[in-house]
């Protein structure tokens, strides 16, 4: 299989990885020439790809390519991905799946209940109000060209060397305290088993909730790290007194908890880390907080 992906970042390099192992051939963009030159690897192909600069070969690489992974967010001016290759993706001979990583922020607050697939969107920040027009728009395109495609709504991403074992150690970690407050989170490695699951099993249309079992109050999941490592945690902080970043503040003004039961029982994923703790443990395991 020849699998094209828009944006080679953290989950799409593991998605990336995953799929070669698999015997994939991969070509994949980045942001610049000199990062495509940089980052360039046995089994993966990589052009560069920016509202900027557009490597000419792109266009032949879709027209080849017989699975498409866009990991590229949209911005103010809408999904550059659609704005440049719609046209060759929608003509594209080969491709028989497509793929769009989305996020859940896109159902906004739900005063912490349980949102699922069929939960209408309704977005309150601006940039997952961008991600929703995205995702329609992907939507537009498979119903117009009659390929399948898939949004996968990721949650907080987390894995090797991007967890909260790392921030314990680089003295970064906070326990941030709001009452009730809830948060999904995602091992970056079963994103990829969701997105080969679903290689294996298209469906037009299909929106999958990429999220772990069990929603967790962030200071939770904090001192779990934190006894992992044999060491106290961090003091906690009343959301109040936190000193916050408005894109930071902005997810906790969203409390929801968010099913995951259709990518397991459409796709019968079974998750590797099904909740933080496997993940965390298997991670410090492996030496992430310690070296």
């Amino acid at each position: 299989m020849k699998l094209f992906i828009f944006g080679l970042g953290y989950s799409a390099d593991c998605i990336a990885r995953d799929q070669a192992s698999r015997g994939a051939e991969i070509t994949g963009t980045v942001r610049s020439t000199a990062k495509a030159q940089a980052i360039a690897r046995a089994g993966v192909t990589v052009r560069a790809f920016s509202p900027d600069h557009r490597d000419p070969r792109i266009a032949a690489d879709i027209a080849d390519c017989e699975a498409l992974l866009v990991s590229i967010p949209p911005g103010t001016d809408g999904d550059p991905v659609l704005a440049a290759y719609a046209a060759a993706i929608a003509s594209a001979p080969k491709l028989r799946w497509i793929g769009y990583l989305s996020t859940i922020g896109i159902y906004g607050d739900h005063k912490g209940q349980w949102v699922d697939e069929r939960t209408p969107a309704s977005p309150d920040s601006e940039r997952s109000i961008e991600r929703a027009k995205a995702e329609h728009g992907w939507h537009d395109l498979g119903d117009a060209s009659q390929k399948p495609v898939h949004l996968f709504r990721l949650a907080g991403i987390y894995g090797p060397g991007r967890n909260q074992l790392v921030q314990l150690a680089h003295g970064t970690a906070r326990r941030i305290v709001k009452p009730g407050q809830v948060f999904n989170r995602i091992h970056v490695q079963d994103i990829a088993r969701v997105v080969n699951a679903s290689l294996a099993h298209p469906r037009a249309g299909a929106i999958y909730n990429v999220t772990d079992n069990e929603p967790a109050p962030p200071q939770d999941v904090v001192a779990f790290a934190a006894s992992l490592l044999g060491r106290d945690p961090p003091p906690e902080i009343a959301i109040e007194d936190a000193v916050l970043t408005a894109m930071g503040r902005s997810f906790y003004d969203e409390n929801k908890r968010v099913s995951n039961d259709l990518l397991r029982s459409e796709l019968g994923v079974e998750l590797q880390y099904p909740t933080y703790r496997e993940g965390l443990t298997a991670l410090y395991k492996a030496g992430d907080g310690r070296t």
